[in-house]
């Protein structure tokens, strides 16, 4: 790809956090079933790459706390695209089983409006992330 190609593209995330091997268990399942693949692998951080953009595990020693706050300032979540509703049903139904818990149950599959098809799910470390269907036309 030329320069234009990847101009104002998203290059990297690279998200700190407290326990790696947990943190794999979690997120190397979700990204690999949004096609990501495994990029680089390290002592201290793994990431996956899906084009040319990747996200970032990181284990550093420069952590000044155990826990992601996503109501401090900062980053409040990641938000990825789903092909669909069933392939977002399904994985909200395989989330629990690699330690995400889906947030506003009450409201899920519309907490972010009517017309919005996602859901919020959040790791053990307080990480939250959303999945939206991509299908708009099949949505009420």
């Amino acid at each position: 790809m030329n320069g234009k190609a990847t101009s104002g593209m998203l290059h990297h995330v690279e998200i700190w956090v407290p326990d790696l091997q947990r943190a794999i268990a979690s997120w190397q399942w979700l990204l690999q079933a949004l096609g990501y693949v495994q990029f680089q692998d390290w002592n201290d951080g793994r990431s996956w790459r899906l084009g040319v953009t990747y996200v970032v595990l990181e284990q550093s020693p420069a952590l000044s706390a155990d826990r992601h706050d996503r109501c401090r300032p900062g980053l409040n979540h990641l938000a990825f695209h789903v092909g669909s509703r069933a392939q977002l049903d399904a994985l909200v139904e395989q989330a629990p089983a690699h330690g995400w818990t889906l947030m506003f149950p009450d409201r899920h599959p519309y907490a972010g409006g009517k017309q919005h098809y996602a859901a919020y799910l959040e790791d053990k470390d307080g990480f939250e992330i959303e999945l939206v269907a991509s299908d708009v036309s099949a949505q009420p």
